[in-house]
């Protein structure tokens, strides 16, 4: 019997002494509203910048870019650097909508 890594997308949190990286990779649909919600909540409990790492997203549908679109609202509504790192298209398009800039 073969095992294989059936997961197609994650949202993981990496913790630095200087800032909190949330890492979205691969298809970022519902099926991981725990793991967004883990790694917001874990980011904001941290209370340092917030870099969104989302160079390596190929999808994302409408429950993903609301999980962008909060992110980009918490860092202006509450006062907090959050950056956007090397957006594909399918992230850089939504990043407009919401007026956020981002790093290249």
């Amino acid at each position: 019997m073969t095992i294989t890594n059936l997961r197609v997308g994650g949202i993981d949190l990496v913790r630095s002494s200087a800032d909190s990286v949330i890492v979205l990779w691969g298809a970022i649909d519902a099926s991981l509203r725990g793991q967004a919600s883990g790694a917001l909540a874990g980011a904001l409990a941290r209370n340092l910048p917030i870099v969104v790492d989302v160079s390596q997203v190929d999808f994302m549908d409408s429950s993903g870019g609301a999980f962008i679109m909060q992110l980009a609202a918490l860092g202006r509504d509450e006062g907090f650097s959050v950056e956007f790192r090397d957006p594909p298209p399918v992230v850089e398009s939504l990043l407009l909508l919401t007026g956020r800039k981002y790093a290249a």
